[in-house]
């Protein structure tokens, strides 16, 4: 190795891998946000049957927040038809928006 190449090895490593640390945080952080999102799914379809039983909306926010801790939770009913609106923060330090999720299920006739 002649000398002016010394270090140079160590100099290409010093400035590769803070590029490699940023993609594996970002593949990481993308991870959790993707498992996130699925558990707000969930949660969203398990409420709106919940609704649309008329379980109690107590029950419905409890059960929401127990699949997807810390989501805000919303329903709405059209006809025969209950929907439960649910979201949350992408819970990683990125400047993401908010992860939303909806899901309907039918639901006895109102009776008049």
């Amino acid at each position: 190795m002649r000398s002016d190449e010394r270090g140079s090895v160590a100099a290409e490593f010093a400035v590769t891998l803070p590029a490699v640390v940023l993609v594996i945080v970002l593949a990481v952080s993308a991870l959790s946000v993707g498992g996130r999102h699925v558990r707000l799914e969930q949660a969203a379809s398990q409420a709106a049957r919940l609704a649309a039983r008329e379980e109690s909306a107590d029950r419905v926010r409890d059960v929401a927040g127990a699949i997807a801790p810390g989501s805000a939770v919303s329903t709405r009913r059209d006809g025969d038809v209950v929907c439960v609106d649910l979201r949350t923060d992408a819970g990683v330090p990125l400047p993401l928006p908010p992860l939303r999720a909806s899901s309907c299920a039918l639901a006895a006739p109102e009776e008049p």
